[in-house]
C-alpha cells in the first residue's frame, strides 16, 4: 500500500502562513519532512494560545508519536537547531522523532560571515536583501563540491581535512578581498566536533525513512521554506533565495521521486506581502499598505523587519499554480481583510504600455509591471469564530470562490485567525 504525499509550498514571496497549515493538518500526517532553506525561514505555530517559531525544526514538532525529518536539501546551521531543540526539550514539548539527513550541508561560521560582508559590498541599489544568516555562501560551497555535509561532523578525519582546505579559501577572501579578520582553524573545528556529538542521535538517512514510510502506507507531509517567487531558478531573480521552495524542490531535498507525490497544496495570503528587496508589482506603500502591515502583524519572524505589504496578485498566483502543479489552495489571513469597504485584486499588468497577463521572466520587466485592478467588496464581520465555510459573510465567500475561479484550483483550508482551531477545511 503506498501512503498518501502532499506538498506545502508557499506559492508568493513566503511568509504565506505553511506552518499553520502543516500544523493544521498535522493530525492526519506520520511524517513532517522539511526539504530546503535554512534558518533564513522562520515558521510559526501557536497553539493554546503560545506562539512558537521553527527556522529549522518542521512544524510537526509539536506532535506527539510523529516522525520529523531534515531532508539532504536544508543547510543546517547547528547552533541555531540545537537552541531549538533545547527549547522545546526545557518546554516539554519536543514531542516528535527527529531525523536529520547526513547529507545535509553545514552553515559554517566563515558562511555568514562571508554572507554579511558580500551583502555589505554590494552598496545601495544593489543589495539582495540577505537575512546574513550564510544560507547563500553555505549553497555556493554545496555546489562547488566543497561543502561540510552533517556526516562530516562526526567524523573528526573527514572534517579537519574539509575544514583546512576550506578555511585557507574563506580567510583569503575575508582578508584580502573584505578587510575582514580570519577565523582560527581550532576554535572553528573543535566547535564543529561539539555539533557533531550533540546532533549524532539524530543523523540518519532521510531518505529511507521516508521511502519506507511510504510503502507501509503512512501519511506524509513535506514542507518547503520561502515561496514560489523566491525561487532561485523561478523567482525574482536575482532577489530570490539560494534553494528550490517549489513542489518539485521536495523531491530533490528528501530523496524522493516525482511519482511519490500525490496533490501540492499551494498557500496563499489573502493579500501580498514580501521582506527585503525585489520587484514587488501591488506593493502599497501608503497608508492601506500600513494597515494591512499592523492588523496582520506583518513582521519577519526571523529577522523582526517589516514586511512590504500590498494586495493579491493573480498574475503571480497563476504562475506559481503552474510551476508547482498546485491541485489545491490553502488562503491564510482571511480575517487580516475585515474592515475594508474595497478589496483590491490584480488581475492582469501593464508593461511599456501594453497589457501582459503572464507573470515576466526576468526582473528587468517585473520591475516595470504596473497591476490592473479588480475591486470586490468587503465586510465588516468578524471572521475569527467561524468554523465552517457558510458561516463566513457572503462577501467574504465570495472572495474565496473568485480566488478559485481566476485560478481554477479549489481553496481546500481558509484561515481565520492564527490559532490552530481557527481553520476551515472544505472538502479536504
Amino acid at each position: 500500500m503506498k501512503g498518501r504525499v502532499e506538498v506545502i509550498i508557499g506559492a508568493q514571496w513566503g511568509d504565506e502562513g505553511k506552518g499553520r497549515v502543516v500544523d493544521a493538518l498535522g493530525s492526519r500526517v506520520d511524517i513532517f519532512a522539511r526539504y530546503q532553506g535554512g534558518a533564513n525561514a522562520g515558521h510559526t505555530v501557536i497553539v493554546e494560545g503560545k506562539k512558537y517559531v521553527f527556522h529549522l525544526l518542521p512544524s510537526g514538532m509539536l506532535y506527539p508519536c510523529k516522525i520529523c525529518v531534515i531532508g539532504n536539501g536544508v543547510v543546517i546551521d547547528p547552533e541555531q537547531l540545537l537552541n531549538e531543540l533545547r527549547e522545546l526539550q526545557d518546554q516539554g514539548k519536543d514531542r516528535a522523532r527527529l531525523v536529520i539527513s547526513g547529507a545535509a550541508h553545514v552553515v559554517m561560521p566563515y558562511h555568514k560571515k562571508l554572507d554579511t560582508a558580500q551583502e555589505n559590498q554590494r552598496g545601495k541599489g544593489r543589495k539582495i536583501g540577505t537575512t546574513g544568516r550564510g544560507i547563500g555562501p553555505a549553497y555556493v560551497d554545496k555546489y562547488s563540491r566543497c561543502g561540510v555535509r552533517v556526516e562530516d561532523l562526526l567524523d573528526a578525519d573527514s572534517l579537519r581535512e574539509k575544514l583546512e582546505y576550506n578555511l585557507d579559501e574563506k580567510n583569503l577572501f575575508l582578508s584580502k578581498i573584505y578587510g575582514e579578520e580570519p577565523l582560527p582553524f581550532n576554535e572553528v573545528f573543535e566547535q564543529a566536533v561539539e555539533w557533531g556529538k550533540a546532533l549524532a542521535p539524530y543523523v540518519g538517512d532521510a531518505s529511507l525513512v521516508i521511502g519506507e514510510a511510504i510503502r507501509e502506507g503512512r501519511g506524509v507531509l513535506f514542507e518547503g521554506a520561502q515561496g514560489t517567487l523566491l525561487d532561485v531558478d523561478h523567482g525574482t531573480y536575482p532577489y530570490v533565495t539560494s534553494s528550490s521552495p517549489v513542489a518539485a524542490g521536495g523531491c530533490v531535498g528528501l530523496g524522493v521521486g516525482p511519482s511519490a507525490v500525490d496533490r501540492v497544496i499551494g498557500v496563499v495570503k489573502a493579500y501580498c506581502t514580501r521582506v527585503g528587496e525585489g520587484p514587488f508589482p501591488t506593493e502599497d506603500g501608503g497608508e492601506n499598505g500600513n494597515r494591512l502591515r499592523e492588523k496582520g502583524w506583518e513582521y519577519g519572524a526571523t529577522t523582526g523587519r517589516p514586511r512590504r505589504c500590498g494586495w493579491l496578485d493573480l498574475v503571480a498566483l497563476r504562475y506559481a499554480v503552474r510551476v508547482n502543479g498546485m491541485s489545491s489552495i490553502a488562503l491564510t489571513k482571511l480575517d487580516v481583510l475585515t474592515g475594508f469597504e474595497r478589496i483590491p485584486v490584480c488581475t492582469g499588468y501593464e508593461i511599456d504600455g501594453k497589457a501582459e497577463e503572464h507573470f515576466p521572466s526576468g526582473a528587468h520587466r517585473q520591475w516595470k509591471a504596473k497591476p490592473v485592478y479588480g475591486f470586490l467588496d468587503g465586510w465588516n464581520e468578524d471572521l475569527s469564530a467561524c468554523t465552517e465555510f457558510g458561516q463566513l459573510p457572503l462577501q467574504a465567500r465570495k472572495y474565496v470562490e473568485y480566488i478559485e475561479t481566476a485560478c481554477g484550483v479549489p481553496v481546500n483550508l481558509v484561515g481565520v485567525g492564527p490559532g490552530r482551531d481557527q481553520t476551515i477545511l472544505r472538502n479536504f
